[in-house]
């Protein structure tokens, strides 16, 4: 069943994340590319939303702009209440290293390092002390459930493993909003289940994640689907869980 892009408001709540009418166009040679089409969505605070779409629908760019890793060509985007649309790229790199976690389909994990030491690295460049660093590091493994493989390295940890090294990565920081780009993408069945777990355990803690993702059945896992085609946001559909 689909709905309005935005949800009823409880009490005096506010969207974390809102886009209004966002509009994001490319140029290929002389030939504009419109990626996103007057784009209007709200996400809650503790939300679990998976965004879908086939290729091409616009699903990455929306990505790209909750992440502030890319801006608007016209419209807003407000992340917790502050218009974040236009900010210059000193502005943006605050706010995805404080305000914003992410996990990609690639762990992009440092090889050297052990888990400790990689999930500890975005409080080295938010220039974060030493003792707080570890101490904060131990407890974000924890929270993924990998307390004891602390001092693992990448290669000594199974692929489900090293992702949930690169969650805790995410979470270290203690972002309002938690991206997972296809993070099931390189990764087993069990071992797919075993992350689509850790994400609804996250979300039950009161973490807002929203979930980019090709496949109907991880999509399923959130409570919350969001479809895209074309560049436009066609509807959503709630979990039937």
């Amino acid at each position: 069943m689909t709905g309005p892009a935005t949800r009823p408001v409880l009490g005096a709540q506010l969207p974390l994340v809102q886009l209004v009418d966002v509009w994001k166009t490319y140029t290929a040679g002389e030939v504009p590319v419109h990626a996103l089409r007057g784009v209007s969505v709200s996400i809650f605070p503790g939300e679990y939303i998976s965004i879908v779409g086939p290729s091409g629908s616009g699903k990455s760019t929306f990505m790209h702009i909750l992440g502030c890793l890319d801006v608007p060509t016209s419209g807003r985007y407000y992340l917790g209440g502050t218009d974040v649309s236009h900010l210059d790229e000193d502005r943006l790199a605050e706010i995805r290293n404080h305000r914003i976690g992410f996990v990609f389909q690639q762990f992009h994990l440092l090889p050297r390092l052990n888990a400790w030491r990689n999930v500890e690295l975005p409080l080295i460049y938010a220039a974060v002390d030493r003792r707080a660093r570890r101490a904060r590091a131990l407890a974000a493994l924890e929270e993924v459930g990998l307390a004891n493989r602390a001092n693992h390295f990448p290669n000594q940890l199974s692929g489900g493993q090293q992702q949930r090294v690169a969650v805790a990565r995410a979470l270290v920081t203690e972002p309002d909003l938690l991206l997972a780009d296809e993070p099931t993408g390189n990764l087993d069945s069990r071992s797919s289940a075993d992350v689509l777990a850790m994400l609804a355990e996250l979300h039950r803690s009161g973490r807002t994640i929203v979930l980019i993702t090709h496949e109907n059945d991880v999509a399923a896992a959130a409570e919350r689907t969001m479809r895209f085609r074309d560049g436009r946001f066609v509807g959503d559909q709630e979990s039937a869980a």
